[in-house]
């Protein structure tokens, strides 16, 4: 590999790192460049998840650090989503990637449809909520969010977000760091589903989490600082990107290998 191609993917790995670290869609590009590098899909979902874990690690650390974890309720709901993560990477060798388009669209749909109407509720943790036990209900979802994750990871961000700010009650900031710390829960797990059956790349996915461990650092110190409404601008942006990706009104992998 070259310098150049060396420098794409680590450049390219803070833009995942910190996109992903604030709300979701970065895997857009990390993966649109593996597959460029020459990695079939299921290796570069694979291969996508040693980043996943690195920058997980990385912004869980500073989350910590700046006192965003305050008792175990996020570790109760890792439990179920780190279930789904290992039935869904399971699942993840054969890819049906215009399904998984398709309910990605709408999720995002959904999300920007929240973020608009009464975003206060963004804004704002829900006390009532979070003070009430977890109910079966609010598991499911957080399992099926997993699944999500460990099936195809794109997006998985938005998921987490809508379920623990209108399902738990979490404000932004809280949420967006206690996703990190659920997708951390479960990267560990789905990464091993996939290093287990010949789906990594380790290069490539090492170079990708120098980057992105980066961007999730800075990302989680902005997080912390600006507040609600800088996640708030930075998940509405992500969302328009994802959405021109995958409509295909912008195609990375197309601007991705220009570059290269």
């Amino acid at each position: 590999m070259t310098i150049t191609g060396i420098i794409v993917i680590i450049v390219a790995g803070i833009f995942v790192g910190f996109i992903n670290t604030l709300s979701g869609g970065g895997s857009v590009i990390s993966l649109s460049l593996l597959i460029i590098l020459g990695l079939p899909a299921g290796i570069a979902n694979g291969t996508n998840r040693i980043s996943i874990f690195f920058q997980t690690l990385s912004s869980v650390g500073s989350f910590t650090k700046q006192k965003m974890f305050t008792n175990f309720r996020p570790v109760w709901l890792g439990i179920p989503a780190t279930i789904g993560s290992v039935m869904g990477a399971y699942l993840a060798i054969d890819v049906h990637e215009k399904v998984i388009e398709k309910a990605m669209i709408l999720a995002m749909i959904l999300m920007a449809f929240f973020l608009f109407y009464k975003p206060d509720r963004w804004l704002k943790e829900n006390p009532a909520l979070l003070q009430k036990k977890l109910r079966w209900w609010q598991f499911a979802i957080f399992f099926a969010v997993g699944f999500y994750g460990g099936f195809i990871q794109v997006g998985v961000g938005y998921f987490l977000l809508m379920a623990l700010v209108l399902g738990t009650g979490y404000d932004l900031v809280k949420a967006n760091a206690v996703k990190n710390l659920i997708v951390f829960f479960y990267a560990i797990f789905a990464l091993a589903v996939f290093m287990i059956n010949g789906q990594v790349h380790y290069m490539y996915g090492l170079l990708l989490s120098v980057g992105s461990v980066v961007g999730a650092l800075i990302a989680s110190y902005f997080a912390v600082k600006k507040g609600a409404g800088f996640i708030r601008a930075v998940i509405i942006l992500s969302i328009i990107l994802t959405v021109l990706q995958i409509s295909g009104l912008i195609n990375f992998t197309h601007l991705l290998k220009n570059i290269l």
